[in-house]
């Protein structure tokens, strides 16, 4: 299948009406990721390095609307220290490219998920590894200390009621494909609609926050330089989101046993050990951190779900069945077993 590719004249005509560097240069364009997803092309013009993100061209209208709002989080973002690609210019007039678009600046780093080992140094140096965990978890430290309201974000979301439309709302996307009993989903749900966390404190949240969705610097040591992808982002409770990034963390560290996105996670600090790092770093505390995990896993698997019923032969659709389960009966045991009373 060909890669996409953009109409250079036509965006060098709009950056030019941008007053963007590189007037007058040819832009030199790589096709980085896309598919059904959000095109991401590498754009150099001058001394212009950006990255340029869109829609493809067959996606439903909506996702005009959700590569604004991806605008809107990155552009409020700039100057604060929440690690995020910078926010250079915004196209809302679908005629330039068939699609709104931005451009961000370029990452210079590396994703945890481009290849199946650690880079160095953090393959080989154990003690250097660790830090990639903690950073991953300073990440949500940091958008829980965001102002959201000084910097414009009060439209994003609904904090209000956040908790309480949990259950509602995911059920009803759960039975909206529903396809076949998941083992320990009613055991789960019931739990959910009977708590809520012992506080509520609302922040940004990304909404799929994990080592899939962060970009770090090169070399030791480790050092978060980028959250990327913040399409499912809102005003929510940033606990979901260390939640999420934490759902699947082994309990045992001391021997290889893969954790979310099949990293390898030998070596890396305990669960436990993380989550006293983001009680004495965020000042919030994880009295009430089993609701978040029980949520965390109950949620994820309901998407993983929908994706399975629609697989057909897609491979790795097809891949999620055995997850869905397990996060299912993850929920469902520690909704059984946990002694939290929120």
């Amino acid at each position: 299948m060909s890669q996409p590719t953009l109409e250079c004249d036509t965006l060098a005509a709009w950056m030019d009406s941008r007053n963007l560097p590189g007037q007058g240069e040819a832009i030199q364009l790589r096709f980085i990721s896309g598919g059904t997803q959000n095109e991401i092309y590498e754009l150099r013009r001058g001394s212009l390095r950006c990255a340029l993100r869109k829609p493809p061209a067959n996606a439903p209208a909506s996702r005009d609307e959700g590569i604004l709002r991806e605008w809107h989080i990155i552009n409020a973002l700039e100057g604060t220290d929440v690690p995020h690609p910078a926010a250079i210019a915004v196209c809302h007039d679908p005629s330039v490219l068939d699609r709104c678009f931005y451009l961000m600046g370029f990452v210079d780093g590396w994703s945890p998920i481009s290849s199946p080992r650690w880079p160095e140094p953090f393959n080989s140096d154990i003690e250097a590894r660790k830090g990639l965990a903690y950073e991953l978890v300073e990440g949500v430290v940091r958008l829980g200390r965001f102002d959201w309201r000084a910097h414009g974000l009060h439209d994003l979301g609904r904090p209000d009621g956040f908790h309480d439309r949990q259950v509602e709302r995911w059920t009803a996307f759960h039975n909206r494909s529903k396809g076949r009993l998941v083992p320990g989903i009613d055991e789960a749900t019931r739990w959910l609609a009977a708590h809520r966390p012992l506080d509520f404190s609302p922040g940004l949240m990304h909404g799929d926050y994990q080592f899939g969705n962060v970009m770090f610097q090169h070399g030791a040591p480790a050092r978060l330089t980028a959250i990327v992808d913040w399409e499912m982002a809102t005003i929510g409770d940033p606990k979901l989101d260390l939640a999420w990034a934490l759902q699947r963390w082994p309990d045992d560290t001391t021997a290889p046993e893969p954790g979310g996105d099949h990293l390898d996670l030998t070596g890396m600090p305990t669960y436990s050990d993380l989550l006293e790092y983001y009680a004495r770093n965020s000042g919030r505390q994880v009295d009430d951190f089993d609701y978040y995990l029980i949520l965390a896993r109950w949620k994820l698997a309901i998407v993983l779900e929908q994706g399975f019923q629609r697989a057909g032969e897609d491979e790795k659709l097809l891949s999620f069945e055995p997850l869905v389960l397990d996060l299912m009966r993850r929920a469902a045991d520690l909704a059984e077993s946990t002694d939290y009373s929120g």
